[in-house]
């Protein structure tokens, strides 16, 4: 049984899928820390502690009477019971078959991205020695390791690709159950809806962007990776059309186009197996390698620009009105020069 948490309003046991939780999605109580069975936690390092509590036939003591006392209990040997014995559990805390499902999304989706790319580099290879054939014979070896290479990927990658989207209905069933429950509501759509409506060719290039449009509230970043895995999601499904009817022409030049467009096809198809991995990583609120989130906080200022350094002036600026700043004669300098120049009078002077 994977990790859970408890809720200390309800006392439901929640598994914990992704990152902890801090509310419970059923009545807004708090969740202790995540609980491994298979790991236990010391109790010097646990959140919560065991408090006995009377049963409720016990009677309660009055003021000024004091409560009747049984005879005095004796063992032969010392009993095994007692608070620290752990409690057996039960059927209804082990995860169904839907929840192991949904923990394997992940995982099948990234094993689809690489074995769409490892056909897309078959495709490359045949394509390769399609080129090499037009002018000297191909090796039969290689020959057989480019048919085997190129059957198989076609064969291991839809059916994978099968698992990872039945599973990853599944994911998005429990996320739609989560993100409704933080808003208050329960999800409107049936389970068997969303089931269907990733599965059924055709419809599901549809019903699955708008089932994650509903319950993309967290910012622009995971609508932003929806609408980009929705806009590849479609195209991969053109691309796979359209390869079928290409694969129906007879002539030798449209079976080597069609070698190149089962190439860009596949290609595709693992890139749009890596966005939806990515998609549920942000729902998770961790990245495409499952490491938690950073963002960053862009601060506008919109205050006077500060200048650093303070703007320079003349030094005559800085002298006292009583004491004039001493300039050198033109007369002198002109003499450096070996020049004279005539001393003209001030324009206050003239004015005059």
């Amino acid at each position: 049984m994977p990790a859970y948490q408890i809720c200390v309003r309800c006392e439901h046991r929640w598994p914990v899928m992704g990152q902890p939780r801090q509310w419970c999605p059923g009545c807004r109580g708090l969740l202790l820390s995540p609980v491994d069975p298979q790991r236990p936690v010391p109790p010097a390092r646990r959140n919560f502690r065991w408090v006995a509590s009377p049963s409720a036939g016990a009677g309660v003591s009055r003021p000024g009477k004091a409560a009747p006392l049984g005879p005095t209990p004796r063992y032969d040997a010392m009993p095994r019971w007692g608070l620290r014995d752990r409690r057996p559990i039960t059927h209804l805390d082990e995860p169904t078959r839907a929840e192991r499902l949904a923990e394997l999304a992940p995982t099948l989706l990234t094993a689809t991205a690489v074995l769409f790319a490892l056909a897309a580099l078959a495709e490359v290879v045949r394509y390769g020695l399609l080129l090499f054939n037009r002018t000297r014979l191909v090796d039969p070896i290689a020959l057989a390791v480019s048919d085997a290479a190129v059957g198989s990927t076609q064969v291991l990658a839809p059916l994978v690709a099968l698992g990872a989207v039945v599973a990853a209905a599944m994911r998005l069933i429990r996320v739609r159950e989560r993100v409704y429950a933080a808003r208050g509501t329960s999800d409107p759509r049936p389970p068997a809806l969303i089931v269907l409506g990733c599965a059924i060719p055709l419809v599901n290039l549809a019903l699955p962007g708008v089932f994650l449009t509903e319950i993309a509230d967290s910012g622009p970043r995971l609508r932003r990776a929806i609408r980009t895995w929705w806009v590849l999601w479609v195209v991969s499904g053109v691309l796979v059309v359209v390869t079928l009817l290409w694969r129906q022409r007879d002539t030798l030049q449209a079976r080597a186009d069609g070698v190149v467009l089962a190439a860009v096809t596949a290609a595709v198809a693992a890139v749009v197996a890596v966005a939806a991995l990515h998609v549920l990583r942000l729902f998770d609120g961790t990245d495409l390698r499952g490491r938690p989130l950073t963002y960053r906080q862009l601060t506008v200022a919109t205050g006077p620009a500060h200048a650093p350094i303070a703007p320079i002036t003349p030094a005559a600026r800085h002298a006292a009105p009583d004491e004039p700043a001493e300039i050198a004669e033109p007369a002198e300098i002109a003499g450096s020069a070996g020049k004279p120049v005539e001393q003209s009078a001030p324009a206050e002077a003239a004015a005059s």
